[in-house]
């Protein structure tokens, strides 16, 4: 078996209200083990039959919306997979843990994609960005309220979903991942 972290965006956010015992019940009902949830925003931990993590993904998003009508995104990762979303973010040496992000995406950052982001965000707000595999890495300076940085402006330019945690959590989590 294999241990996995499932980043579930949109949930107990804007309406998408779910408990985290009903999310363990309808994982643990799909065949996943030591099934754990990290805080009540969409991070669930969990044993599964080694397999590629689109496929993972995949089902989880169709449990969400089959059993509780949420049309939500699954990035699904490793502990290997998590420990380099960590190290890989090069704004963690310099930036504050709950304002640097790892945005995990859906699909591979295409370079030509991430340029067209920058370049349309250039000037309007202080935030760092950098590309990794399967996420893109954002330092919010000033704050994630305050941000003019979406999820929704970087998706429609990205042309990939996608969900963030900041590196406290993800610290937290990889520490459950043993």
């Amino acid at each position: 078996m294999t241990r996995y972290v499932a980043f579930l965006g949109s949930i107990n956010v804007g309406g998408n209200r779910l408990t985290m015992a009903d999310l363990r019940h309808a994982f643990e009902r799909e065949g996943l083990e030591n099934v754990e949830t990290v805080v009540a925003s969409g991070n669930v931990l969990f044993d599964y039959d080694e397999r590629p993590s689109d496929g993972l993904e995949d089902m989880l998003a169709h449990v969400l919306a089959d059993r509780f009508d949420i049309a939500s995104f699954a990035a699904v990762r490793t502990r290997e997979e998590l420990t380099q979303a960590i190290s890989g973010n090069p704004f963690v040496a310099d930036g504050e843990e709950n304002l640097v992000h790892t945005l995990f995406l859906s699909a591979p950052v295409e370079p030509a994609n991430f340029e067209a982001l920058c370049a349309a965000y250039a000037g309007r707000g202080p935030e760092r960005l950098a590309s990794g595999d399967r996420a893109i890495y954002i330092d919010y300076v000033a704050g994630v309220g305050a941000s003019r940085l979406t999820n929704g402006f970087i998706e429609r330019r990205l042309g990939s979903r996608g969900t963030a945690r900041n590196i406290r959590s993800l610290t937290r989590i990889l520490a459950k991942m043993v």
